[in-house]
């Protein structure tokens, strides 16, 4: 935006060719412009174009607060010299997922004496270097780190102990099995606790869920009033994790509000977690709430629980049936009010009034979702997906009629077949015997006749403003992510398993949900991220086109198994689409024998703002020389992970010809070219940072996946 040098000048006395000079403008709107350069930018180049400039950059409303996180250009000098220069002044660091940056540093933080709240998630961090920087911030009171192999709480220094022992807030994220700085963190009030330890090392070793020999010491949560882990697949994450809560059981803090524990698959409660839940049923009141499945499935817990005012309910994979969840939960719609965020997410039998002789197919009830809405009023994240919440043909109690009354919704999640039309679905049987016959998974692909996408989009359009979907976002104009997911779909690359080969046939009802549904996404004008997953019934993606047309605030997009799976059958559509998304920054492709040829690339080099891309495909094909120059016209990429069915040979020489072409240029950059089906792609998979693992490389639905404002 500004140049230090000759444009001295041109700042301080000209106005541009319009007649309009930018110092004109009031304090309060330079500030306000000003703010969205990133820090290091006003610091090194900024200041430096005019006095006037010079002064405003080092306003405390832009000093305060440094955000390095997602500042791929950031290095180490520039950090060095943004902590020289304002470091004094900075309050708030957040270095969070600056994984590139060497470890030595993390020293110039101690530059920040006066910081109180500090972020080093994904970044490279010794127990020594963090002992030397604690030390030097008595002034901390909110802390995020990683704690890896080799990680001795030993080596803290009574100093560090003591900024510890006044931190308020801790989010830590463990890859080993330890305590990590928590014991000395006697007055916590929010602890979060991310468990990411692996069952077996690099040299194929099972690992122990037992602290290191000097974790004797116990956490300290007689203050607590969040606490909050999320577990990877693992039982050693299920280990380390009922040790952190054994002494929660002991004595249940007496302020503890809030209490979340997302884990996947199964948990088993324990003698230690029971009582601790009967504890909590005695003695607190809670405000958000989430559980194991097999914590909360076939007990009386929810009966005993006391709310007040709460904001966040998680009760993701539970078999609550919509009985137990008006009764217990909701209340009679007395105390809802209050919730802004809640997670149904593979609840299959969460809006059908008993669930013991229901099938997971059968039509919901739409009395329950009708009580929901009415007493859930002011929801702002909703997830409803992994279930087949199917509606009948009752006369305006359709799932999307009821949902659109919810005008506060920001994010929401569905499964595919929710959306179908029910008339569309009974009188046009004609849509599923077309769809019948495409192959769901390998085998000959069948040649169907497909007519070529309406350019002007007109007839889609009429078709689609007759829905139920259409009326349901047209009362959610300012949705922000939107989710349609299919209610049995699942990604080819799961976490720490080899690639699946085989995946589920769509819902039936699925299948009459198409182009027209997708191009009524085009009326969110304030879309920012959105998820198509299992839309077994595009067969154009014309409806792609109007959303990059009309979702000029785009900027993540994931689209997995639309269409037939033998074929492409949206590629023209989406190279389309490609050529309109300005503000996409991260686009996730998951599709069987998708061919990332010289065309693609081409449109996808229209997405300047791009910074991740990740594709996905079984018996997918790529073109090198396509990639190289897709990487050199778009400057801005510094993810690149394409897992497809080229040979590991290939996929070496590429992915080494990128890392030596543009590294030196782009700090960030993570590259990862291989074999979908190679049998190291979990050892492959475990070197990726988290941040881009979690936030694209892994499949998963993320709408209120976890308390707003969390951290």
């Amino acid at each position: 935006m500004f140049e230090s040098g000759e444009e001295t000048l041109s700042a301080e006395s000209g106005e541009d060719s319009n007649g309009i000079n930018l110092m004109d403008f009031s304090d309060e709107i330079l500030l306000h412009i000003l703010s969205y350069i990133p820090c290091t930018d006003l610091v090194l180049n900024v200041r430096r174009t005019c006095r006037k400039l010079a002064t405003l950059c080092l306003d405390k409303s832009l000093t305060h607060m440094v955000l390095l996180h997602k500042d791929y250009q950031v290095n180490k000098d520039k950090v060095k010299q943004v902590m020289r220069g304002i470091g004094k002044e900075i309050h708030q660091l957040d270095m969070a997922g600056c994984y590139w940056l060497p470890s030595s540093t993390i020293d110039h933080v101690i530059r920040c004496k006066n910081l109180v709240k500090l972020n080093l998630s994904g970044c490279h961090l010794t127990s020594l270097r963090l002992s030397k920087m604690l030390s030097a911030l008595q002034h901390l009171r909110s802390l995020a780190i990683d704690v890896n192999p080799g990680f001795d709480a030993s080596h803290l220094s009574s100093e560090c102990k003591a900024t510890l022992s006044r931190v308020l807030e801790l989010k830590q994220t463990l890859y080993t099995p330890s305590y990590g700085v928590v014991p000395c963190c006697t007055s916590l009030e929010k602890l979060l606790l991310y468990f990411e330890i692996l069952d077996r090392s690099r040299e194929g070793f099972i690992l122990s869920g037992q602290l290191m020999v000097g974790e004797s010491n116990v956490p300290h949560y007689q203050s607590l009033r969040v606490f909050y882990a999320r577990l990877a697949p693992g039982y050693v994450n299920q280990e380390v994790v009922r040790l952190y809560l054994a002494v929660l059981s002991d004595r249940t803090p007496e302020n503890l509000h809030a209490f979340l524990i997302s884990a996947p698959g199964s948990f088993a409660e324990s003698g230690a977690t029971k009582n601790l839940l009967d504890s909590m049923a005695r003695n607190v009141c809670l405000d958000a709430l989430q559980l194991p499945k097999s914590w909360i499935n076939g007990s009386g817990l929810l009966q005993h629980l006391k709310f007040n005012n709460p904001f966040y309910f998680s009760f993701s994979r539970c078999t609550l049936s919509g009985g137990h969840l008006i009764l217990r939960v909701i209340n009679g719609g007395k105390d809802l009010k209050s919730l802004t965020s809640l997670n149904l997410s593979g609840c299959v039998h969460c809006l059908s009034s008993d669930s013991l002789f229901r099938k997971a197919e059968d039509d919901i009830d739409s009395s329950i979702l009708e009580s929901l809405v009415v007493s859930c009023c002011n929801l702002r994240h909703l997830n409803l997906s992994a279930a087949h919440h199917h509606s009948s043909a009752s006369l305006g109690k359709h799932l999307c009629q009821l949902l659109a009354r919810l005008r506060h919704l920001l994010s929401l999640a569905l499964p595919v077949c929710s959306i179908a039309d029910v008339a569309t679905n009974t009188d046009k049987p004609a849509v599923q015997s077309v769809t019948s016959v495409v192959p769901q998974g390998l085998g000959k692909k069948v040649r169907i006749g497909v007519p070529t996408y309406p350019k002007n989009l007109q007839l889609s359009n009429q078709k689609s403003q007759s829905s139920v979907f259409w009326t349901l976002l047209e009362n959610l104009l300012f949705l922000k992510n939107l989710e349609l997911i299919g209610s049995s779909f699942s990604s080819a690359m799961p976490r720490n398993e080899p690639a699946i080969r085989n995946s589920l046939p769509p819902c039936s009802r699925a299948q009459s949900v198409g182009d027209s549904e997708v191009a009524a996404i085009g009326q969110l004008t304030f879309l920012q991220s959105l998820t198509l997953a299992q839309l077994p019934n595009i067969l154009t993606g014309s409806g792609l086109i109007s959303i990059g047309l009309r979702c000029q605030h785009l900027r993540t997009l994931s689209l997995a198994n639309l269409g037939m799976m033998g074929k492409v059958v949206y590629m023209s559509a989406l190279m389309d689409m490609l050529k309109h998304c300005k503000c996409l920054r991260d686009l996730r492709l998951e599709q069987p024998y998708f061919s990332a040829n010289t065309q693609f690339f081409q449109a996808l080099s229209h997405c300047s703002s791009l910074q991740r891309l990740c594709i996905i495909s079984r018996s997918g094909t790529l073109q090198s020389d396509a990639v190289m120059s897709f990487m050199a016209d778009c400057l801005e990429v510094i993810m690149c992970h394409m897992f497809m069915g080229e040979s590991l040979t290939f996929c070496r020489n590429l992915q080494q010809s990128i890392v030596q072409s543009f590294q030196a240029d782009r700090p960030a950059l993570n590259v990862i070219i291989f074999p979908l089906l190679h049998e190291d792609l979990t050892e492959v998979i475990r070197d990726v940072p988290m941040m881009h693992l979690d936030e694209i490389t892994l499949f998963k639905s993320r709408v209120a996946e976890e308390p707003p404002n969390l951290w």
